[in-house]
C-alpha cells in the first residue's frame, strides 16, 4: 500500500468591525541586520499577498461556476500557506504544479517562504478588539522517517507544531487530530477529519481563527426581520442589522456593482460587493486585483445607511477535485514527487480538507463595550442594503492579505 500524506486545511472566523492602522519599521538611524531582513521579508510578503489574492479570485470563480446557487466561504491565505509549506517537500514537476496553481511562479523560493514567515509574525495578534491566530501543525508517524531538513524548515519558516502520531490506530489518531484542531479554534471547528485513509503517515493542517469587533457597532435594537431576495420570485426572512455612519463607498460602473468598506478595529477591513440586479455573474467573472485597486481609488468617504444580514455560515471543501481544475494533481497521485519530505518515493496527498466558519452580528466579541458615536455631516445618506446575493472579503490592510473570501446567496443557508 502506498503511504499517504494526509493534508487537512481549516479555518474558523467570527466577524464584527475594524479600524485602519499602519505599522512601519523603526526609523532609528542605526539600521540593524534584523531590520534589513524584516524590510526584505515585508516586501516579499506584500508581493506574495498580491499573488495570493489572485489565487483566491481564481479559486472563487471555480467554486462559483460549479455551485452557482450556494454560499461560498474560504480563506485563500489558509489554503495557500498549507500548500506552500507542503512545497518544501516537493520537487520537479510536482513543485512546478503547486507554484503554477497557486500563482507562486514569479516568486523565488526564498521570497515565497520568507514572505509567509513574515505574514505569520505580523498577522497573529490578540487584543481586546481583535484576535487573529494563524497556526500550522504536522501530525507525523515516525515510520515516515522524515528528513531533518524538512522538519527544520517547516518549524523555522512556518512555526509548525510537529506532533507524533501513530497512524496504525486510525480511530485514536483521528480523535487526536480533531481534538487538537478544536482546541486551536476555540471549539469553533470540530470533527474536521471524518476518516483517515489506511496507509496515511502524515497530516498537515493550517488553522486560522478570526474574531473582531466592528469599529462602529450596530445597535441590536435596530435589527429587524426583512426580506432577502434569493431570486426575482423567492425570498426568505432574515434579521437585517442597521447602522448609519461614515464609510468608504463607491460605484463600479464597469462591473455594475456598489462596494462598501466596513472597518474593524486594528488593521482589518470587511469589503462588501453588492451587484446590481441581475449582475451577480458579471461581478464574479470580473473579480481581479485590478478591480480591487479601482474600488480603492474610486471610493468616497461619506454618510451611508448600512443594512446587513446577521448570520452564521460555513464552507467545507474537499480540495482535491477543485484544485485539479487549477492544474494541481500530481501531489494527489502516486507518481508525484514529495521525496524532500522522506525517501519514500510513493508519497501522495490523500485529501485536502478546508473548512471555514464565519459569524456576523452587531458586536462580534461577547461583552465588548460599545464604541462612541460618530459626528456625521449634514448630507443625505447613501443607502447600502444587502438584501440580495452579495460578495464579501475580509482584508488585512497592513499586509494586503485576503483572509476570507465569500459569497452569500442565502443568509439562512450554510
Amino acid at each position: 500500500m502506498k503511504p499517504v500524506v494526509g493534508l487537512g486545511l481549516l479555518l474558523a472566523g467570527l466577524l464584527t468591525v475594524k479600524g485602519l492602522s499602519q505599522h512601519n519599521l523603526s526609523t532609528n538611524s542605526h539600521v540593524t541586520a534584523s531590520q534589513v531582513r524584516a524590510w526584505k521579508e515585508r516586501r516579499a510578503a506584500q508581493e506574495l499577498a498580491r499573488h495570493n489574492t489572485d489565487f483566491g479570485f481564481k479559486f472563487f470563480k471555480k467554486l462559483a461556476a460549479s455551485s452557482p446557487d450556494k454560499n461560498i466561504l474560504f480563506s485563500p491565505l489558509s489554503i495557500s500557506m498549507a500548500f506552500s509549506m507542503l512545497s518544501l517537500g516537493a520537487q520537479d514537476s510536482t513543485l512546478e504544479e503547486i507554484k503554477e496553481g497557486f500563482n507562486f511562479k514569479e516568486l523565488s523560493k526564498k521570497d515565497l517562504h520568507e514572505g509567509f514567515h513574515y505574514l505569520l509574525q505580523r498577522l497573529n495578534q490578540r487584543s481586546q478588539d481583535v484576535r487573529l491566530d494563524l497556526g500550522n501543525m504536522l501530525f507525523m508517524d515516525q515510520r515516515l522517517q522524515p528528513y531533518q531538513k524538512f522538519l527544520r524548515d517547516v518549524k523555522d519558516l512556518y512555526n509548525a507544531d510537529i506532533i507524533p502520531a501513530d497512524f496504525r490506530h486510525l480511530e485514536a489518531t483521528q480523535k487526536q487530530i480533531n481534538d487538537y484542531v478544536s482546541q486551536k479554534t476555540h471549539g469553533k471547528i470540530s470533527n474536521l477529519i471524518k476518516n483517515i485513509d489506511p496507509g496515511t503517515l502524515m497530516f498537515l493542517i493550517n488553522c486560522i481563527y478570526f474574531r473582531a469587533r466592528w469599529k462602529h457597532e450596530f445597535d441590536p435594537k435596530l435589527t429587524k426581520e426583512e426580506d432577502f431576495m434569493l431570486d426575482q420570485n423567492k425570498s426568505v426572512k432574515v434579521p437585517l442589522m442597521f447602522h448609519g455612519g461614515m464609510y468608504h463607498v463607491g460605484e463600479d460602473e464597469q462591473l455594475s456593482c456598489t462596494v462598501l468598506e466596513m472597518p474593524y478595529h486594528e488593521n482589518i477591513t470587511a469589503i462588501f460587493i453588492l451587484p446590481d440586479e441581475g449582475k451577480l455573474e458579471t461581478v464574479e467573472k470580473g473579480l481581479t486585483t485590478k478591480a480591487m485597486a479601482r474600488w480603492k481609488n474610486g471610493s468616497t468617504y461619506r454618510t451611508v445607511n448600512v443594512h446587513m444580514p446577521k448570520m452564521t455560515f460555513t464552507g467545507t471543501y474537499k480540495l482535491k477535485k477543485a484544485l485539479s481544475h487549477l492544474g494541481i494533481s500530481k501531489i494527489f497521485e502516486g507518481h508525484g514527487d514529495l521525496t524532500r519530505i522522506s525517501p519514500y518515493r510513493s508519497l501522495k496527498v490523500g485529501e485536502a480538507v478546508h473548512k471555514a466558519k464565519l459569524k456576523m452580528d452587531e458586536k462580534g466579541t461577547e461583552g465588548a463595550a460599545g464604541s462612541g458615536a460618530q459626528t456625521l455631516p449634514m448630507e443625505k445618506p447613501a443607502e447600502f442594503k444587502l438584501n440580495r446575493p452579495f460578495l464579501m472579503m475580509i482584508y488585512d490592510e497592513t499586509t494586503a492579505s485576503t483572509l476570507f473570501l465569500g459569497k452569500v446567496v442565502n443568509p439562512r443557508g450554510t
